[in-house]
């Protein structure tokens, strides 16, 4: 199943790919952004799970599972913009706010922001569709809850 997604992920340009593709992009998102710090903390594991059960309508452990699904295709893509492609694709652009929310409620659980993660998130809010204006936006209503 996952080797099928990855080989989904990287073909060329093709139809749109599925609403559960859609779910495997943002979950490995998610996991990425938690793991560019290079400290994948169980606290941001149960944010992803959190995330992924309030969006997709999961149980605990379906969030769960879906997470680990998405940390092995997180570890074999080969790259953030072709999660970001099938992510656009798949979701209007309204929606995908919530996507950049949930990557600053992922990147803010430690209460720190890395250098790495600054990085990530500059670079996948326009891929998204949102300048650099719009993620701060929404990263600042966020510290704000």
């Amino acid at each position: 199943m996952i080797a099928d997604f990855l080989r989904r992920l990287t073909a060329p340009a093709q139809d749109p790919l599925s609403d559960v593709d859609a779910r495997r992009a943002i979950g490995a998102l998610l996991v990425r952004i938690a793991r560019s710090d290079n400290h994948y903390a169980p606290d941001e594991k149960a944010r992803i799970d959190r995330i992924l059960g309030a969006r997709l309508g999961l149980t605990e452990a379906e969030a769960k599972a879906l997470r680990e699904e998405c940390e092995t295709i997180e570890a074999e893509a080969p790259d953030t913009v072709r999660f970001t492609r099938v992510i656009k694709e798949a979701i209007p652009l309204d929606d995908r706010e919530a996507v950049v929310r949930a990557m600053w409620e992922v990147v803010l659980t430690d209460g720190s922001r890395d250098q790495h993660e600054d990085a990530l998130m500059r670079m996948v809010a326009p891929l998204l569709g949102f300048t650099d204006q719009d993620s701060n936006r929404i990263r600042i209503a966020i510290t704000k809850n």
